[in-house]
């Protein structure tokens, strides 16, 4: 794929783990619309990005993914600026604070609702309006924490909406196995971001203590897992992957190596200081 060829989309990515792929697409020479609802963020994300990589193969637009005339305005400006989109990633994501749902405020529980299900609803059924015109394309939905049933303290609110996105993906996978588009999720497993940082950062610290052990065993940096991500997404040939950073397997072997034992992942984080208390 090149810049006259195509398209990588991915949504919520001016930073964190959208950021990490738009950097690995990059590094692979692909063409990459990065897109933020925070014109900011997202002007910062791309002056970084250029200063690495060929300004023609970057493109930018502010895009609130809650808002479906948005979504339509980011697949036209990649279409106008790339001829085609090839894969489209809804990234976009919102976690509350790890706080006890009866804590949260109802506009807590609006976001994180609307972003991570409502992001993801409305980014697919453009892609795959578009794609279906054209005949090809992949479409990707972000897993997270609660996706298989997982739970832990705090997490209730962002958990749910990663179940229902897992259903979803499961479903529009099912409507669109008679077409050419390829549905599939992506694992990314827990990646230190400002996202996930902010959540336990603001939330109660009995439920960072509960759970600090096993999350600092698998937290990993965004770029070793974005690249993983991205390089399998770019070789993938099936009508429906769930593409996994932390296999069972991977896991395994890392419990068998005493660095995992031994490193921290949140040294000289804002997460750094809660594992004292």
């Amino acid at each position: 794929m090149n810049s006259k060829s195509g398209c990588i989309v991915i949504t919520g990515s001016s930073k964190g783990i959208g950021l990490g792929l738009a950097q690995a697409f990059l590094e692979q020479q692909q063409a990459v619309v990065i897109s933020g609802r925070n014109s900011t963020d997202l002007h910062s994300a791309l002056q970084q990005l250029r200063h690495r990589f060929p300004a023609a193969l970057i493109h930018a637009v502010t895009c609130d993914v809650t808002q479906i005339h948005e979504v339509q305005t980011l697949w036209d400006e990649a279409i106008q600026q790339f001829g085609a989109v090839q894969i489209w990633i809804n990234n976009a994501g919102s976690c509350t604070a790890t706080l006890d749902f009866k804590d949260l405020t109802a506009a807590d529980i609006q976001t994180v609702v609307q972003t991570n299900i409502l992001g993801s609803m409305f980014g697919s059924q453009v892609a795959l309006n578009g794609m279906l015109a054209k005949g090809y394309g992949q479409i990707f939905n972000m897993e997270g924490w609660g996706t298989r049933g997982e739970w832990s303290a705090g997490m209730t609110a962002y958990a749910t909406t990663k179940r229902a996105v897992g259903y979803f993906s499961q479903a529009l996978f099912k409507e669109t196995k008679q077409t050419h588009i390829q549905v599939g999720t992506l694992s990314p497993g827990m990646v230190a971001t400002d996202l996930l940082m902010s959540s336990w950062q603001n939330g109660h610290v009995q439920h960072w203590n509960k759970m600090k052990r096993l999350f600092l065993f698998i937290i990993d940096p965004p770029e070793v897992v974005c690249r993983y991500l991205a390089q399998r997404i770019l070789e993938n040939k099936r009508r429906h992957s769930r593409i996994v950073w932390m296999t069972p397997l991977r896991l395994l072997l890392r419990f068998l190596r005493p660095y995992y034992w031994r490193r921290n992942p949140i040294k000289d984080t804002a997460l750094a200081h809660l594992i004292s208390k």
